[in-house]
């Protein structure tokens, strides 16, 4: 299993499928203005995955190129960037989760680990090759996993993956699982205890949490 989805052999039919399927945030709900036929102009122009998509979108000068291609207006291209983008959460360097044994995180870097995604990625061959690799026991490395884990999630910092923890959800799947309301009050409960952030997340972002969280376990 992989840290992102697979943009090599994701369609662009699965991105418009889960375009559709999203309860965008308002800002990206422009993105479903004429969607099919935009899907069609990309086809057209030889975009068939998202990883093809990214290569076009990455860039200012490539961005404006397959506008023109494609006939699709730039600040189209400007937001379908961003919320595709919002699909390949960035890994998060272990050391911001300064909650965490510092002896373990200076230990995993120097067998070459310094982020979610190199940790996650070790883990899959294995806890016992991962442990013995950065000379650690194996339980002191149960919460940076959990961690790395959490990380995949869209939307999901450091600070939230904190707070997913203390409220007793310690993996993408149970995320993907919960009952929205359940998940709602216990985040709250975590938070009214520990005061990880300000603020206050609604059951509506719970909702796409997740909804975030399956494509997570899809992967």
């Amino acid at each position: 299993m992989g840290y992102h989805i697979d943009e090599n052999s994701t369609s662009l039919e699965n991105l418009q499928t889960r375009l559709k399927n999203m309860d965008l945030i308002p800002s990206l709900q422009p993105l479903l203005d004429g969607l099919n036929k935009k899907m069609d102009a990309f086809k057209k122009v030889g975009i068939k995955s998202i990883a093809d998509l990214r290569t076009r979108l990455k860039g200012k000068k490539s961005l404006l190129s397959l506008a023109e291609d494609s006939s699709i207006n730039p600040d189209y291209l400007v937001l379908l960037r961003r919320a595709v983008e919002g699909f390949f959460p960035k890994p998060q360097p272990l050391r911001v989760f300064d909650w965490l044994d510092k002896d373990t995180v200076e230990k995993l870097d120097q067998a070459g680990i310094k982020n979610t995604k190199q940790l996650y990625e070790a883990s899959s061959s294995g806890i016992d090759r991962l442990a013995k690799k950065a000379k650690l026991e194996k339980r002191s490395l149960s919460d940076f996993l959990t961690i790395s884990e959490l990380s995949r999630i869209q939307w999901v910092s450091p600070t939230f993956a904190r707070t997913l923890v203390s409220a007793g959800f310690t993996s993408a799947a149970m995320v993907a699982a919960a009952d929205s309301e359940f998940l709602y009050e216990a985040i709250l409960r975590a938070n009214d205890n520990s005061r990880f952030y300000k603020g206050k997340v609604g059951l509506r972002d719970i909702r796409r949490l997740i909804e975030a969280a399956a494509y997570a376990t899809k992967v």
